[in-house]
């Protein structure tokens, strides 16, 4: 039975359309303008150059620059190759299974197989809004068409749109039950499956996961809090000439969001290079055993349950050396990103009276010595 994949259907992509205007869309905040909240842009910075790391989850108050943060992504990543004409933007030299990336073989039989025509894409910035059904974020299949033409009509949904990029749930401690079951089954394999009817369609989703919402609205559970792979603790900022100098950068950017994002390109541009240069660098950075002992030594030291804290904190302390210019992974590397790997995973005690940064801070001072 052959498979048609109709065209997905729009929004949701780089976050809301921004508005029209006669200049053309209103470009995003730009990333390198937000003030403070260090935490949050290193662990999105590092998540661009090594998406290994599992996503991140960003918790805070309210209006401290969270979604602004994630949707500035869209405009910062270096753009990437994809297959022309692919819903699910696959590298031209992956050979998976979905139908746009095989090669197309001549009529004779022998030249070599053609292949497939590659263009250049932002990277997918996904929106999963918390009122999605499940047909909107997994997509949906055509049945009356499968069963009167024999063709497996296959609308693409968010989890398709995200692949090689990533996917942004705002409010995620929100979610529904049933999208968080998908996700967590979704995130493990990379692969969607769409069964319906006993029609079955699978391609590639592969994405990082971001997600971000108010600790004061509820809990995330646990399952879903695991997958990401660092977790950033966003707070208000206190100090007065920041948020002076928020409120200047907010209203020259409401005035005139073209102008703006001018002022701001060389900055961009220059953290775009850096980001790809960074990505280059990762699989050449070096690990050294000594290092590799300590932050399992620190992971024991804080009671981690399972073996992902020392595969994130080596993921991250990995990335971080690339994006710092660094051809191996340093103590105060591991030291820089423990609290962002770890805080998530520690055991809670609801005796302990300390915060857990504070806890994960005292271990990393008597281990990474």
């Amino acid at each position: 039975m052959a498979t048609e994949t109709l065209a997905p259907p729009l929004a949701a992509e780089h976050g809301p359309v921004p508005a029209a205007t006669p200049q053309g869309p209103i470009p995003p905040y730009p990333f390198a303008a937000i003030v403070g909240q260090a935490e949050l842009k290193l662990g999105l910075i590092l998540c661009v150059v090594n998406p290994t790391i599992g996503g991140v989850m960003v918790m805070g108050h309210r209006g401290t620059a969270k979604s602004t943060a994630v949707r500035a992504l869209a405009a910062m990543l270096p753009p990437i190759k994809a297959v022309a004409g692919c819903p699910y933007a696959c590298a031209p030299e992956a050979d998976g299974f979905c139908e746009h990336t095989r090669p197309q073989a001549t009529s004779n039989g022998k030249t070599p197989p053609r292949k497939p025509r590659a263009v250049t894409i932002p990277v997918p910035v996904v929106d999963l809004p918390l009122g999605a059904t499940e047909d909107r974020v997994c997509g949906t299949l055509d049945i009356e068409r499968a069963l009167t033409q024999g063709v497996q009509a296959f609308a693409p949904g968010l989890l398709a749109r995200a692949n090689r990029g990533f996917l942004y749930i705002d409010e995620v401690n929100l979610l529904e039950d049933h999208l968080v079951d998908v996700l967590l089954d979704v995130a493990a394999s990379g692969v969607n499956v769409v069964e319906r009817e006993g029609i079955s369609v699978r391609h590639p989703a592969r994405f990082v996961l971001v997600g971000s919402g108010n600790p004061e609205e509820g809990d995330l559970r646990p399952q879903l809090l695991d997958r990401f792979g660092l977790h950033a603790r966003i707070v208000t900022i206190t100090n007065v000439d920041e948020r002076v100098e928020i409120v200047k950068r907010r209203r020259a950017y409401d005035n005139d969001p073209f102008a703006f994002a001018a002022a701001w390109e060389k900055e961009t541009a220059r953290l775009q290079r850096k980001i790809k240069q960074a990505q280059k660098r990762l699989p050449e950075v070096m690990l050294p055993d000594p290092v590799l002992y300590k932050i399992a030594e620190l992971c024991v030291k804080l009671e981690v349950d399972g073996h992902r804290g020392e595969l994130t904190l080596s993921r991250t302390a990995s990335a971080l050396a690339a994006f710092e210019g660094h051809g191996e992974v340093r103590v105060e590397d591991v030291r820089r990103i423990a609290v962002l790997s770890l805080r998530h995973r520690l055991r809670k005690d609801p005796l302990e009276t300390q915060d857990d940064a504070a806890r994960i801070e005292r271990a990393v001072d008597e281990v990474l010595v």
